[in-house]
């Protein structure tokens, strides 16, 4: 009668009073599912109890419909020593299935090596409300565009429930450790729940080669930081204790996919506003009634010194020396309060503003021994703008490097230490300019933002499409990418992921916690594959296999053919096979 009676309890604490009546709570902050109704038939033929089998990461698995795609009862993969590969774990049942756990054992070989249990990452998939493409970065209303749910948080591995009728995907993300001896190893996934219990086996072979750390790696990944959307979610007091304890977390987690650029915020507003929560400046600048100018770099600094300490270190770019609307703020003792004045670059007022900035920072950098890692940042600037703005440095202070992403003038180029291009511009980087520029120590990327509906790492855009800026670098010849918005979220992104002016997701990669996301993920497979190109290239140069070098000259010849167009089927294939001739490479 005991035992009746726990069960009766543990089953009605499970419901909330402010669900339909009979609604069994998932254990997640979710919104409803736009499209459930839509999709009630699909569930007639489903298995009774609790059904698992493993899933494909290029499919988002909707939570109101029956799974059917991609799933197997088995999952076998292959890797390095030190990468992360991923599969997916799909749960769904046509009843209410209650204190779902999901959990892994160890992974051994026949010859009982191991590979303990914390190497294997087990996060449940939680939904937030998407839109569409649309017309990319315009206007939107929320309330009258179609909005659906996207499978695409990674949460923390907890103890859950799956309402009848609904899916619950498990991300799980394997950590190759770095000694692990090669060979095939077995494992398995258990779930249990209540009244129910299943497990799935899976197998990964381990080859010889070696990733290095993210640290280590040469793809320039380039995600800007928002330290001021993290203060305003969690409630902490902008550069409180608190508020930089938080900051370090979400940078450990942005170096751990090979972040190489600290984003730092010089100006007030260096984006004119474009993020729902605005940047301020990390530097106050200050200037007196007898005309001198003091500048606290307190903020900066500390910035700087917790992402160095996080693991990002090669890059510091500094946001900007030309701003959206050109409109510089500072403190005035005179009127005892910030004014803001409108300064066009090339005029007197313009150099007379930055001048003494960039000679005292300057200096403030040299002791800091960061002036030689340091550049003044600008993003979509017209030339007129850009050529004012780059003589005047040259002028005043060349040790400075520049970074800018946007349009390509090439009689700028020489001027620009680490260029982006748009997407939609890519076709004017041809090999020998990249390879030449590389030569001479620069950087030349390539991103992606609001107006570019593909290849792009919208909440809404296929998985897959998250890997393309790896294959696409790797194709043309680029050093990295760059993406505007690490963590620059909506008002409530851990439910919502759209915003009044751009596609759903364009905003941030990932969530608030922090936690992770089916995007990020697959972004960071994606730069690993670009690591594991490049190692076997170098390995290629010394290489006298004649088998070897032929499978070699067929990845080389994919490569040319890839052109980031996820939407061809071809072109997915391409790097399907890309990714099989990696693992016969590395087993030679």
């Amino acid at each position: 009668m005991k035992k009746i009676f726990l069960y009766l309890f543990i089953v009605s604490s499970l419901f909330s009073g402010c669900r339909p009546k009979g609604a069994l709570v998932s254990g997640f902050t979710e919104l409803s599912d736009p499209d459930s109704l839509q999709y009630a038939t699909t569930w007639g033929n489903c298995s009774a109890g609790l059904n698992a089998a493993f899933g494909s990461t290029d499919i988002r698995y909707a939570r109101t419909v029956m799974p059917e795609n991609g799933l197997s009862a088995s999952w076998a993969a292959t890797g390095w020593k030190g990468e992360r590969i991923y599969t997916q774990v799909v749960l769904w049942s046509s009843e209410d299935v209650i204190s779902v756990k999901v959990s892994a054992g160890n992974l051994t070989d026949d010859r009982g090596n191991k590979i303990d249990t914390p190497a294997v990452v087990l996060s449940p998939v939680g939904y937030v409300i998407t839109d569409a493409f649309l017309n990319g970065c315009s206007h939107r209303d929320k309330d009258t565009i179609a909005s659906h749910l996207a499978a695409d948080i990674l949460h923390h591995n907890r103890t859950f429930n799956i309402p009848g009728r609904t899916a619950r995907p498990v991300w799980v993300s394997v950590n190759i450790p770095v000694d692990a001896p090669a060979g095939k190893y077995t494992g398995n996934i258990f779930i249990t729940a209540l009244n129910d219990s299943t497990s799935l086996t899976y197998n990964i072979t381990v080859q010889g080669l070696m990733l290095p750390p993210p640290s280590d790696w040469s793809f320039h990944l380039d995600l800007w930081q928002n330290p001021f959307a993290i203060a305003r979610f969690h409630k902490v007091p902008l550069w409180s204790e608190e508020h930089w304890q938080l900051i370090r977390k979400y940078l450990v987690l942005l170096a751990d996919a090979g972040q190489k650029c600290i984003t730092t915020s010089i100006i007030d507003h260096p984006w004119h506003g474009q993020t729902y929560d605005p940047f301020g400046s990390m530097i106050t600048w200050l200037h007196s009634s007898s005309g001198e100018w003091d500048y606290d770099y307190a903020i900066f600094d500390q910035y700087i010194e917790t992402a160095m300490d996080a693991g990002i270190t090669a890059q510091i770019n500094c946001y900007t020396m030309v701003p959206g609307g050109n409109r510089f703020s500072w403190f005035e003792e005179d009127s005892s309060g910030y004014i803001t004045r409108v300064l066009q670059p090339g005029s007197q007022e313009y150099e007379d503003l930055w001048r003494p900035f960039l000679w005292d920072f300057r200096e403030h950098l040299r002791e800091r021994e960061w002036l030689d890692k340091t550049t003044i940042a600008m993003d979509e600037r017209n030339h007129k703008q850009m050529a004012a703005q780059l003589a005047f440095l040259k002028e005043t202070a060349p040790e400075f490097k520049v970074t800018l992403a946007g349009h390509y003038y090439p009689d700028l180029m020489p001027a620009v230490h680490d260029f982006s291009f748009n997407w939609r511009l890519i076709d004017q980087a041809n090999s020998e300019m990249l390879a030449k520029r590389r030569n001479n120590g620069k950087k030349t990327t390539f991103y992606v933002a609001c107006g570019i509906p593909y290849p792009n790492t919208f909440t809404f855009s296929p998985p897959s499409e998250a890997t393309f800026p790896g294959w696409v670098a790797a194709a043309y010849g680029f050093d990295g990418f760059l993406r505007w918005a690490y963590n620059s979220w909506p008002e409530t992104p851990l439910t919502d992921s759209r915003f009044i002016t751009w596609p759903a997701g364009d905003t941030y990669l990932i969530y608030p916690g922090p936690l992770s996301s089916i995007r990020f993920e697959k972004l960071r497979e994606g730069i690993q594959d670009y690591e594991k190109i490049r190692i076997l290239e170098e390995i290629m140069k010394s290489s006298e296999n004649t088998d070897q070098l032929k499978q070699f000259k067929k990845l080389k010849d994919l490569l040319e053919n890839i052109r980031g167009n996820p939407e061809s089927a071809a072109e997915q294939k391409r790097i399907e096979e890309g990714k099989k001739l990696i693992n016969l490479l590395t087993g030679f």
